[in-house]
């Protein structure tokens, strides 16, 4: 098996540093020494595991891609960036035929899957790279498609807490808004408790210290209108390797789809899982 050249950008942010050090582990990849990085980033380098690796800011992104790919040939990105730069960066990879991952989550999605559709990539686009989540994500849906308003009548309270670095809510609990929705649940995304504050995570909701820096934990409570019935689903994480270990097999799995001859197409972590 070839290895795939693979351009993580984001760097040095938590998300993109932990797929370099998976992806420096991983005998699939061989990773470009350059990353695409943030307006607000003065450094030029940073290091990563003992590798140092360029940073490239906005304004000069555009000629330094059409280096990288005169000297490089074809490779893949993963983007770990900010929810602020999600469309943008999009428009980015697309204009310049650079096939991604998009595991930032927030943005316009609707104008994100647009813009992949009209170019001539494949994506993998998700609101959650960790397999297992997007497993029980998986069986959500199919609750919701085969028995519609289940929970009709109940009241649902969901709560996620992440680290105080990370911008937006949750995309994994935004995402199982539509699920409960379509069971009977009147909620809106608004309505998500989102908690960021390392005092209350470690006081309230029993998060251990070393992972206040990098977790991220959700619960789903429903209960019924009397109050005498209550379902609870959970899942916590800490640490972000979960996240990166999917990155690394969404990666794969487009690698694959692109040597099929997908183009214009996006893809989701339900067919990295499916694997067809």
């Amino acid at each position: 098996m070839n290895r795939i050249k693979l351009m993580v950008n984001g760097l040095p942010g938590n998300m993109a540093t932990n797929v370099v050090k998976h992806a420096l582990n991983d005998r699939r990849f061989e990773l470009i020494l350059q990353s695409l990085t943030g307006p607000e980033i003065t450094d030029t380098e940073t290091t990563v595991h003992g590798v140092a690796f360029g940073l490239i800011q906005p304004r000069n992104r555009d000629q330094a891609i059409l280096t990288l790919k005169d000297k490089e040939g074809p490779f893949l990105s993963v983007d770990y960036s900010h929810p602020s730069a999600v469309n943008d960066n999009a428009q980015f990879y697309c204009r310049n035929e650079l096939p991604f991952v998009m595991g930032t989550t927030g943005g316009d999605r609707r104008d994100l899957e647009r813009t992949v559709h009209a170019s001539s990539v494949p994506a993998v686009i998700a609101p959650n790279m960790a397999k297992q989540i997007v497993g029980f994500q998986a069986m959500m849906e199919y609750a919701a498609d085969s028995f519609p308003d289940l929970f009709k009548g109940y009241s649902l309270k969901i709560r996620e807490s992440h680290q105080k670095g990370k911008a937006d809510t949750s995309g994994t609990a935004k995402a199982m808004v539509r699920y409960f929705n379509n069971l009977g649940l009147a909620f809106a995304e608004d309505d998500i408790e989102k908690e960021r504050d390392p005092e209350m995570q470690k006081t309230a909701w029993g998060i251990p210290d070393a992972f206040l820096g990098g977790h991220g934990w959700h619960t789903y409570r429903l209960d019924s209108a009397d109050k005498t019935v209550r379902f609870e689903f959970t899942h916590n994480v800490n640490g972000r390797d979960i996240y990166a270990q999917g990155t690394l097999d969404a990666l794969v799995y487009l690698s694959k789809k692109l040597a099929e001859g997908a183009r214009g197409k996006v893809f989701t972590m339900i067919d990295v899982l499916k694997g067809t």
